[in-house]
């Protein structure tokens, strides 16, 4: 059995899960969600808690065990909880403003960028250095901020760029520091 797919997913006060043949929605104080899961996965709601098992041991139903029960247990943190994605910004004359719903980076391109959030983000922008992506789905949340990130990712020669906070970056010596390294 699959350690994370035989734990049981909690269902906090507050919070409704529904499963509809291959359907699962949950909804909370933070919004609701909605998901379709492999129909290979049995899921079922009992004594407050979501369980899902498989119906064999085949490779296939392994590995879709515990992803269905990790999806479902983010789907329920979502609607509680909600996630988060701090982005920073380094390097002169790079900056993030916030226009109505719409982020507009500054990032030493030939015109601003401009990303509009899709229905269920928000985008805020405290400084003009960092970015915070926040929403309940915690896959759109990453898909954005990575969308976000590849518009100017850090390079490795200065570390300038647009980074996840706590992401470290490895950082090459230059042409004069392989020379001074080198005698």
């Amino acid at each position: 059995m699959s350690r994370i797919g035989k734990m049981p997913v909690p269902i906090p006060a507050g919070v409704e899960a529904e499963i509809d043949g291959v359907t699962v929605r949950v909804k909370g104080p933070k919004g609701s969600l909605t998901r379709r899961i492999s129909p290979k996965m049995r899921v079922s709601i009992e004594d407050g808690n979501i369980i899902v098992s498989r119906p064999n041991d085949g490779k296939e139903a392994r590995s879709l065990h515990g992803l269905t029960r990790t999806l479902i247990a983010n789907m329920v943190k979502g609607v509680t909880e909600g996630y988060q994605k701090t982005l920073l910004i380094s390097g002169t004359g790079y900056r993030a403003t916030q226009q109505g719903n719409k982020l507009v980076l500054g990032m030493g391109l030939s015109h601003p960028v401009e990303i509009v959030p899709p229905d269920g983000i928000e985008i805020e922008v405290p400084s003009p250095t960092r970015i915070v992506v926040k929403g309940i789905d915690k896959e759109l949340v990453g898909q954005i901020s990575a969308e976000i990130r590849a518009i100017r990712p850090p390079e490795p020669y200065k570390g300038k760029g647009i980074r996840y906070e706590g992401e470290r970056v490895r950082m090459k010596a230059g042409k004069a520091g392989k020379a001074a390294g080198g005698r």
